[in-house]
């Protein structure tokens, strides 16, 4: 029974072949506990990290390249034909070097992300923690590369030079190179974003009529939550062209405030008036002390002008501490008898003067 032929190879021939793949699979759950079991507890008891990267790194692609060791092994002992043969045998070249590429990949983007986190240990956080948000970005670029290499080498293994598929690709290639300008634009611009500090996730930025918290900066696009918690995705390159503010860089909110008062009031009172603006740091707990301002500003139509500047805490909520303002603004005026005006005019007939107000 073992020597029935089976498609050109004996029915022992057949499950010899199918037992080295077995052996190749029981091998590999060796491997496994092997790696985890003794030798990372022996490298995670020394001084460098170096080692225990490289074991952790090189485990899954020793297990793929015993899996295409046993299947070379056991498709060689058969009798397959000529063309099979060959066909498999430049797979293997394709694929083995594709397989030492992939360990390369794991161990480089392990080391970068050691080196970044490392980094950021010693910077002990700050400004230089972006860094941490610039990892994918990082590693993605560095593994297109080592890809990319990796590919190259492989398919020159089976005689297909990049000149040559370059040429195979043709027109087809200057058009996927065209198409592809935007997303190289927006990769770039995601790098500037950056590298230049521009902004970072969880600042509140403006952008042309867009303002709002960014929540993700990505390859290609970044993400803002508007205040109506709209969520708006924005190419990078318009980012780096365009102009944006950088609302959470300000050390404060500006605010600039005109008030009008009746032209009956005293210039006693207006310096009252003036006293008790400059005095609202001491009133109101979220306006900084200092870069307040406050003056009589102009004769308007209808009205004494002050104009009040004042700057909002960053840690405070804008809404509530212009409130805030406001309402110590309308009670202090109450309690020193100064008139808020409102819009009128005054028409004079002969030696007489009579005044329009807007009706109730």
């Amino acid at each position: 029974m073992l020597n029935t032929v089976y498609y050109g190879n004996t029915l022992q021939d057949w499950g010899i072949s199918l037992l080295v793949i077995a052996g190749a699979l029981l091998a590999n759950k060796l491997i496994v506990i092997l790696n985890r079991n003794i030798i990372r507890k022996i490298t995670s008891k020394s001084a460098t990290r170096l080692d225990d990267i490289f074991f952790t790194s090189v485990e899954k692609p020793v297990l793929m390249g015993v899996i295409l060791l046993a299947i070379w092994i056991a498709a060689g002992r058969l009798n397959l034909g000529d063309r099979i043969h060959e066909m498999i045998g430049k797979s293997y070249d394709v694929l083995v070097v594709l397989n030492i590429t992939w360990f390369f990949a794991r161990f480089i983007s392990s080391m970068i992300e050691k080196s970044i986190v490392d980094g950021n240990e010693k910077a002990g956080g700050g400004r230089f923690s972006i860094d941490s948000k610039l990892l994918p970005l990082v590693k993605r670029g560095v593994l297109i590369i080592v890809w990319c290499v990796g590919a190259v080498s492989a398919f020159h293994n089976i005689g297909i030079t990049i000149t040559t598929l370059m040429g195979t690709l043709g027109i087809g290639g200057i058009a996927f190179a065209l198409a592809a300008q935007d997303t190289i634009k927006n990769i770039l611009g995601g790098i500037t974003i950056f590298t230049d500090h521009t902004f970072r996730i969880g600042d509140v930025i403006q952008f042309d009529s867009t303002e709002g918290s960014v929540v993700d900066i990505g390859l290609r696009s970044t993400r803002i939550c508007t205040y109506d918690k709209r969520l708006v995705t924005i190419p990078n390159y318009k980012l780096t062209d365009a102009l944006i503010t950088n609302i959470s860089s300000e050390p404060g909110r500006r605010v600039v405030m005109d008030i009008g008062l009746t032209y009956d009031t005293t210039p006693e009172k207006m310096r009252e008036a003036i006293d008790i603006l400059k005095d609202m740091p001491r009133r109101v707990s979220g306006v900084k002390n200092h870069d307040i301002a406050a003056g009589f500003f102009e004769f308007g139509d209808s009205a004494l002008i002050i104009r009040f500047i004042y700057f909002i805490r960053k840690s405070g909520d804008n809404l509530d501490v212009r409130s805030k303002v406001n309402f110590e603004i309308l009670s202090s005026f109450a309690r020193a008898g100064l008139d808020f005006a409102f819009p009128s005019k005054t028409i004079y007939f002969g030696n007489s003067a009579e005044t329009e107000k807007p009706e109730d």
